[in-house]
């Protein structure tokens, strides 16, 4: 046991030795050592690479006449070469997938989950005129299409839990056939990212989501698969376009245009035999701070100026779910029989309210013909309901206010009663 012990300590003792001779030499004079660590440096480094470069000459020579030793090399060295060969093809055959399903290889790893999310975050939007989708761009607002909302005073924003909230404000830019609807709730988690440039690679895969024939057709959000086609830009309108070869359907307008990675590239717009243009999401947020109210739709009634104009606005203001003005046109005798909260119960499901006539009753100075349709929002489906009937009225506050009422639902009206 001494000998071996003696060995080691003797060997360590030259290592400490050599160890205080390299660095008494490294150091001193202290004025040479960042010369002598450069020097260093560069010396071993060197001496590296060409160590490393004759291995690998070494290496290359070894293989190149290996295959030439023996007919069993020769048959080792061909399996191995027509191995790679495969393995080469096959990441040339993945790498070919991956860009025509995901774009390019960074979005492979990022399409997880990007579905999902999308669904739960597309929403309805559904007027007395028209029909379609859109998606929010920030927590309080909803991007879609201005023909989605062109006629229409308040439309609904139905999310995709069946629930639906009528909008605070409604801008727009109808050359460019934007709209852009506020919500008085935030909903951070419904928020679509749009990047600050959109780029696109060719033939990249996109998805289109959205509500095919709106409320026509029950159930979630619908996402179509297309690619890239171009960008397109046109001398009248303000906005450029991305061309695809995804087929939307009517409904589908003001839906988001998505990446694999769920990030938003544009707005669905119009579709024509399978060719369809999508407003670049880009400059779609880009004109936000432009949109204004003008060209938007208002709600106009006067319930002052008689009974018929009374119950107009009474009906609309259904319609814009502005209940508290509603109620206000109750007369003090209709309300000895309600409450708001009991009232407004009345309405909950009601997304839309069509008033076909409001008229003067026969003689009467106090009462009006009524004709109205309603669309009702009942277990995620859309129902219709045709009404008519008389409203007798009470003049107080310095309005016409609504004291009796007799309507009765009209079934399946023909087509004349629509237009009478």
């Amino acid at each position: 046991m001494k000998n071996p012990l003696k060995k080691i300590r003797k060997f360590l003792g030259k290592l400490l030795l050599r160890l205080r001779l390299y660095f008494r030499k490294l150091l001193f004079p202290i004025y040479l050592f960042p010369l002598k660590i450069a020097t260093y440096s560069l010396y071993y480094l060197l001496l590296f690479l060409i160590k490393l470069i004759l291995a690998l000459l070494g290496l290359l020579f070894d293989a190149l006449k290996y295959p030439f030793k023996s007919m069993k090399h020769f048959l080792k060295f061909a399996l191995l070469l027509s191995a790679s060969l495969y393995l080469v093809a096959s990441l040339f055959v993945i790498g070919d997938y991956l860009t025509k399903q995901y774009g390019w290889w960074g979005k492979f790893f990022c399409a997880y989950g990007t579905k999902e999310k999308l669904l739960g975050s597309v929403v309805r939007v559904v007027g007395g005129y028209s029909e379609g989708s859109g998606f929010f761009i920030s927590e309080t607002s909803v991007l879609t299409n201005f023909h989605v909302i062109a006629d229409e005073p308040s439309p609904k924003i139905i999310f995709p839990d069946g629930s639906f909230t009528t909008p605070v404000k409604i801008l727009g830019d109808k050359n460019a056939d934007l709209a852009l609807l506020f919500t008085d709730k935030k909903y951070p988690e419904k928020v679509l990212t749009i990047p600050d440039k959109v780029k696109l690679y060719a033939d990249e895969p996109l998805t289109a989501a959205g509500y095919p024939l709106g409320t026509e057709l029950t159930g979630k959000a619908t996402t179509v698969k297309g690619n890239f086609i171009d960008f397109r830009h046109s001398k009248i309108d303000p906005v450029y376009y991305i061309q695809t070869n995804v087929s939307l359907v009517p409904g589908m307008s003001g839906g988001p245009l998505t990446d694999q990675c769920g990030t938003v590239v544009g707005v669905n717009t119009t579709s024509l035999a399978g060719m369809s243009l999508f407003i670049g999401a880009d400059q779609a947020r880009d004109m936000v701070p432009t949109l204004t109210d003008q060209g938007v739709t208002k709600i106009e009634v006067d319930p002052s100026s008689s009974p018929e104009g009374s119950v107009k606005a009474f009906y609309t203001y259904l319609k814009a779910r502005r209940m508290e003005d509603g109620f206000k046109l109750l007369s003090r005798e209709y309300l000895k029989k309600t409450n708001f909260q009991e009232w407004t119960n009345r309405f909950k499901d009601i997304l839309d309210v069509d008033v076909i006539k409001s008229e003067k009753f026969e003689k009467s100075s106090d009462t009006a013909f009524v004709k109205f349709s309603t669309k009702n929002w009942v277990d995620n489906e859309a129902e219709f309901h045709f009404y008519e009937g008389t409203w007798q009225t009470l003049r107080e506050d310095g309005v016409f206010k609504m004291l009796k009422s007799n309507i009765k639902e009209v079934e399946n009206p023909d087509y004349s009663w629509l237009y009478e």
